[in-house]
């Protein structure tokens, strides 16, 4: 009677296993199919077909298929430094089709991934306006560390084979993408992103408070701005030993696109207070960074517009929500300076802004 019974418990947990791992099997399917069937990445979307609405914050995984839809013939690259330029007044100034591709802290190895992509995906680039902050100037930027972010980056997202891309995206936080995509489809949620990518991320102007604002500058304390006095002596030796590998990035992405695409290198404006100081040794490796970057650009035909300087722009609090992020009417302003740039105009006179390489 023992092994009997041993004997039908036996029969009975097989008869549970198999159920479970067929119900979990449906389940699985289930999922990845109404994921397949919303595709919150657009990883179908090809040239000529919309893409998705972007109903995610973290731009790595939506910015690919703005791309690949091939309704924009022009872009903006970079980090958040670069998030407030809009896309519909670019456009309008330079008579393109504008997207804003800058992505929060975005490394420069993810920023070139981006690069690539638009320069193999879009069939003609008009113009590239790639914002280059400091980060490119750091020794250490290329290293396999310092690549990527704690926000995830997919890089299956980026590379032309498609077959990979649908079990990378058998995960909850892609469930949930797609259920934001679904409620959106239904009128019940408004999409993250605006579909050129742009955003307004900062505070809305009207509750800007300058007390508030110098908090997030200084900490508590204020940076001595004045240049310092005598300048640092930055020995021969030290000089050499001067290195930014990132910037072999930077030339490869721009030799990337066809000839007949324009380029602009922005220096964007970040709070001086953000900058070494001007005279100090790090300063002058600073420059030397922006002196390379400046060669970059004569060899690849490309303009720069360097506002990272120190400036009536750099040094004034109220241009600033914090060290890193300007203010709406300051992007205004520099969507002004880069159409007349893009047009091919004589530099704009703005004492704020130097400019390198002749418009063309």
């Amino acid at each position: 009677m023992t092994d009997v019974a041993s004997s039908g418990d036996q029969q009975g947990w097989r008869g549970w296993i198999r159920a479970f791992a067929i119900a979990a099997l449906m389940l699985t399917a289930l999922l990845l199919g109404f994921i397949v069937a919303l595709d919150p990445y657009g990883t179908r979307v090809q040239a000529g077909q919309p893409a998705r609405p972007l109903m995610d914050l973290n731009q790595r995984f939506m910015y690919p298929q703005i791309v690949k839809s091939g309704a924009f013939d022009s872009a903006v690259l970079g980090t958040s430094t670069m998030r407030l330029l809009d896309p519909e007044i670019l456009s309008k100034g330079l008579s393109a089709r504008f997207a804003n591709l800058g992505m929060n802290a975005a490394t420069p190895w993810e920023q070139s991934q981006l690069a690539g992509l638009f320069a193999h995906r879009v069939a003609a680039p008009k113009l590239v306006i790639w914002g280059i902050d400091q980060t490119w100037c750091e020794a250490d930027a290329t290293d396999e560390a310092r690549r990527l972010t704690p926000r995830p980056f997919p890089p299956w997202l980026y590379d032309d084979n498609a077959w990979n891309d649908w079990a990378k995206q058998l995960n909850f936080t892609t469930l949930e993408i797609a259920l934001r995509l679904a409620a959106h489809r239904l009128g019940l949620q408004p999409q993250r992103l605006r579909g050129d990518g742009y955003e307004v991320f900062t505070p809305p102007e009207a509750t800007y408070d300058l007390a508030r604002a110098r908090f997030h500058l200084y900490h508590g304390q204020a940076p001595d701005l004045a240049p310092q006095s005598p300048p640092a002596a930055a020995p021969a030796k030290e000089r050499a030993s001067w290195r930014f590998p990132a910037l072999a990035w930077l030339e490869q992405g721009l030799a990337a696109f066809p000839a007949t695409t324009r380029r602009l290198i922005v220096l964007p404006p970040v709070h001086a207070g953000a900058m070494p100081r001007e005279g100090s040794a790090a300063w002058q490796r600073f420059a030397a960074c922006k002196a390379e970057i400046t060669a970059i650009a004569a060899r690849q035909k490309a303009v720069v517009a360097d506002y990272a300087h120190p400036s009536v722009l750099t040094r004034e609090d109220s241009n600033y929500w914090d060290p890193a992020h300007y203010r709406l009417p300051i992007a205004r302003r520099i969507e002004a300076d880069l159409i007349a740039l893009g047009r091919g105009e004589a530099a704009p006179d703005d004492p704020a802004l130097t400019v390198v390489g002749a418009p063309r």
